[in-house]
């Protein structure tokens, strides 16, 4: 433990409950709690989009895998850039104009099932807590690493932090942090990058040149197939990466912080070119991890790679970049993390308890005070859950998530807004195939069953890592044949004529649904 170290962690915290306080004044009402009162400009949501979506994953997970294994960790990266471009084209401000805090809201414009909404909610839990998991290793292996402390313990700190956010911030403080946690990130991010390509004489040719033979891959580093070497695993994961994205609850939420659909296109944008030229800077981080860290010591310190850019950091610029460097690792976990519990919390009090329990007749204090405390529930499953996925990498798992999320999340979005004989039962019977696809596949492959450091500690039956080649259609063909399989409802046609015409013009029909403040 050094003293820089103390003094970044320490003002990242109190910065970060600063906001959290100033943010509780605010969150008396579901609007506020779930969706920032619809006041975030496309410039700033933009920012906190992007802010949840560069994760733990992002800036440790994915060095790591570039270091260890090169071009194969490069993927990561750019399967969760040109994702955007499905959200960007096919899913943002469809879903804004149909939504209002969650997308079963929005699904429930042409699907008013009790049923399904559940089930959308219990996904949304499911996607929420494992992608967590992501986000609470890097924490509890960053922190382990810096303070010496317990994994375990670091996990708890971290997981009782973020629960304090959400239960007395809500959406705006959650987008605050995320706005914070993206400047810090973007500035940690470039300031490394710029050191090791300066030790290269400024050349990226050099650059390439040299971690051909600095580690013991030699010149298979900059070719694929070193961590995947089958075909059908690279598609898999380039599968889940692009089309998971658009699926994520928390990416989704998002969607419904801001007044108008140029908002939210706005919002997109810029999330797009900060998230751009992020994914492009973790190739300098990795392979400058690859050249003066060394591929020994990465593997030494374990991890799974997951320490790797502040091991960089300490290479190159001491004690007190790498406290800087682990300071913004732990807003970037913290601020995700936020963001997770948020859509959970969501789905369990607005989805479950507001609409199947209490069947739309609870008071807004009352939804509010059940988001708080699904959200302490929330946070402390996924502590526990965490605290026994030490040593899995962080960007495998979100791989996973994002199969998961695509498998049961996607066939419904597209066929919901593009589909018109689409069906309530189609619907259904795609989320449960998808989900359960992805799910079995996931227990019974080598991200749970593994020898040395799985959940079950013992061969896998499945060999492939992730489900998504196999699960994402399971999931559309799952859709297709539920709904060639059973009639449209009655009056079907008229209702997906008012989902579209409410998705080009953003005009609220029916008397069931509020309009937005500002819409």
């Amino acid at each position: 433990m050094n003293l820089p170290s103390v003094i970044f962690f320490l003002a990242v915290i109190i910065g970060t409950l600063a906001i959290t306080y100033s943010a509780a004044k605010r969150t008396d009402n579901p609007t506020e709690f779930y969706a920032a009162g619809y006041r975030l400009t496309g410039i700033q949501n933009g920012i906190a989009l992007a802010g949840d979506y560069m994760s733990a994953a992002s800036f440790l997970g994915i060095a790591g895998t570039i270091a260890l294994y090169g071009y194969d960790g490069f993927i990561y990266a750019l399967g969760f850039l040109v994702s955007y471009l499905i959200i960007l084209f096919l899913i943002a401000e469809p879903l804004h104009n149909l939504g209002r805090y969650t997308l079963a809201d929005a699904i429930a414009v042409r699907f008013d099932s009790k049923w399904l909404r559940g089930m959308i909610a219990c996904h949304t839990l499911l996607v929420c807590i494992l992608y967590m998991l992501a986000q609470l290793v890097g924490a509890g292996a960053l922190i382990h690493h810096l303070f010496q402390l317990d994994y375990q313990t670091a996990v708890l700190a971290v997981g009782v932090l973020m629960t304090v956010y959400v239960v007395f911030g809500g959406m705006v403080a959650t987008s605050w942090v995320q706005i914070v946690k993206s400047i810090l990130l973007l500035t940690g991010t470039l300031i490394l990058s710029l050191i090791v390509l300066s030790r290269f004489g400024w050349s990226i040719p050099e650059m390439f040149a040299y971690v051909k033979h600095a580690t013991p891959l030699e010149g298979e580093f900059l070719h694929p197939g070193n961590q995947l070497s089958d075909p059908l695993e690279v598609m898999s994961l380039h599968l889940a990466l692009i089309l998971g994205s658009a699926c994520l609850p928390h990416i989704i939420s998002r969607l419904f912080t801001v007044k108008d659909a140029a908002t939210t296109r706005m919002s997109v944008y810029t999330a797009i070119w900060i998230i751009g030229p992020f994914y492009l800077m973790t190739i300098f981080l990795g392979f400058g991890a690859s050249a003066f860290v060394g591929y020994e010591r990465l593997e030494e310190v374990g991890f799974g790679g997951n320490l790797t850019v502040t091991l960089l950091a300490d290479v190159l610029g001491g004690e007190f970049l790498t406290a800087y460097i682990s300071a913004v690792a732990f807003a970037t976990i913290l601020a995700v993390v936020t963001g997770l519990v948020l859509s959970a919390s969501s789905a369990f009090a607005h989805d479950v308890y507001s609409h199947l329990i209490r069947k739309g007749m609870a008071s807004e204090k009352e939804q509010v005070l059940v988001a708080k405390c699904s959200s302490a529930m929330i946070g402390l499953a996924s502590i526990w859950l965490a605290i026994d996925a030490e040593k899995m990498n962080v960007a495998i798992l979100v791989g996973l998530t994002f199969a998961v999320a695509a498998s049961a999340n996607l066939p419904l979005i597209l066929y919901t807004l593009y589909w018109r004989r689409f069906t309530v039962q189609g619907a259904i019977v795609g989320m449960v195939s998808g989900l359960a696809a992805s799910v079995l596949m996931v227990y019974l492959g080598p991200a749970v069953m593994n020898p040395e450091y799985g959940l079950i500690q013992r061969n896998p039956i499945i060999t492939m890592t992730n489900p998504g080649l196999v699960s994402i259609p399971v999931g559309f063909l799952g859709a297709i044949i539920g709904t060639l399989c059973s009639r449209p409802a009655p009056g079907a046609a008229e209702r997906y004529e008012r989902v579209l015409y409410q998705i080009h013009t953003g005009v609220r029909t029916g008397s069931s649904l509020e309009k937005k403040k500002g819409a």
